[in-house]
């Protein structure tokens, strides 16, 4: 067993130390339970770092999802406040440059989603981000819901804060080879816990592989930037997206009015449908812009990132945002499970056994919530 491990019985044995394993750790933690989350890799490597940090309530599908964005939305801000992360930044700017598009927000301003939202005119959406072009601008929409955090350095302090004050065992360079509680397998030796949540992200082929190949899964990848503006540039202080966000986030996407905002851009803008392409901005501290992003799909994806699909974006960027002279300093590849009928998936082997997959990009954005779903209905169901 490794020295790091102080004990090897548990309560429950969590296999994945992403978002998703470690909302679900806290969701257990305070269910009085003793965890330990189990991770292959030494520090945290994957989609949970290599996104936005950007917790997205307004856009999410109607229903579950939004309600899920909604309480983790929360569940970040009581979080960050006591583990130590940084909110960046609050809210969201959607600037559209097309008529259509204005009808899609109009539209959802009246949705009960959109009750707390602000539909804003021109000069009113510029005069709160100095950097949007007033140019060709529509409309906007305002959200106050979103967060941002940066995700590299808030993944891994919550998981110390949920050593630290809830005494959970994260251990790290293990890989889970067997889950049938109460044993669990481990490249450590073996750990014994009552119950098991396998939070595995787009590892299909390690744990329960026929159970998971029968969703038909695949993988996503996206391209994402880190965008340096000009120094006169006024500092971002939200999140912003622009139309192409409106046909690809569902709570925009499922309303009627989002078919002509469809065929128009099908007809202007087909290569960035074509990949995939919709724009998030949002901001670090030092003032630089995490810039993206792309959509491919494949059984297994290649690690190239072509410099087109960055110029799509790019483009989209400064279509939006007046930003001259940046330079991009960083580039990465992000990877996500994907589905094609839903955005996450629970899956039971047993009675004390559950396999949880977020198979969309809100893992972030509805982590903690599917947490507390899961672990209340996993020990309802097994006490």
């Amino acid at each position: 067993m490794s020295p790091s491990l102080r004990h090897s019985h548990f309560d429950l044995a969590i296999v994945g130390a992403g978002i998703l394993g470690l909302s679900h750790a806290l969701a257990a933690a305070r269910f009085g339970k003793s965890v330990v989350v189990i991770d292959r890799d030494a520090t945290a490597n994957g989609a949970s770092i290599r996104n936005f940090g950007f917790i997205t309530v307004t856009g999410q599908q109607a229903g579950e999802c939004w309600q899920r964005a909604m309480r983790s939305r929360d569940r970040w801000v009581e979080v960050a406040a006591s583990a130590g992360i940084a909110i960046e930044h609050e809210g969201l700017m959607v600037a559209v440059r097309r008529p259509e598009s204005r009808a899609v927000l109009e539209a959802f301003a009246q949705t009960g989603m959109g009750r707390s939202c602000q539909l804003l005119a021109p000069a009113e959406a510029c005069a709160k981000v100095p950097s949007l072009r007033a140019e060709g601008l529509t409309a906007a929409l305002w959200s106050p819901h979103e967060v941002r955090v940066e995700s590299r350095s808030a993944i891994p302090k919550l998981a110390a804060w949920l050593e630290a004050v809830h005494g959970v065992t994260v251990l790290r360079s293990t890989l889970a080879t067997s889950i049938a509680p109460p044993r669990i397998e481990t490249t450590a030796g073996t750990i014994f816990a009552e119950c098991a949540v396998v939070c595995a992200g787009h590892e299909f082929q390690t744990l329960f592989p026929e159970r998971i190949a029968a969703y038909g899964l695949t993988t996503c990848k996206l391209h994402m930037m880190r965008v340096v503006p000009p120094a006169s540039a006024p500092r971002l202080g939200t999140a912003v997206m622009s139309d192409l966000g409106l046909v690809r986030y569902l709570g925009y996407a499922e309303l009627p009015e989002a078919q002509a905002l469809k065929a128009r851009l099908v007809a202007e803008q087909k290569p960035a449908l074509d990949h995939g392409v919709h724009l998030i901005v949002v901001r670090s501290a030092d003032g630089s812009l995490v810039v993206g992003d792309s959509h491919h799909y494949g059984e297994t994806l290649d690690p190239f990132a072509p410099e087109a699909v960055d110029r799509i974006i790019l483009d989209e960027l400064d279509s939006v945002l007046h930003l001259p002279g940046r330079v991009v300093s960083e580039r990465w590849v992000g990877t996500y499970a994907s589905a094609p009928d839903r955005l996450m998936l629970v899956d039971r082997p047993s009675d004390s056994v559950r396999v949880v997959i977020v198979t969309s990009g809100t893992g972030a954005s509805t982590g903690f919530a599917i947490g507390e779903d899961v672990i209340a209905e996993l020990y309802g169901a097994v006490r």
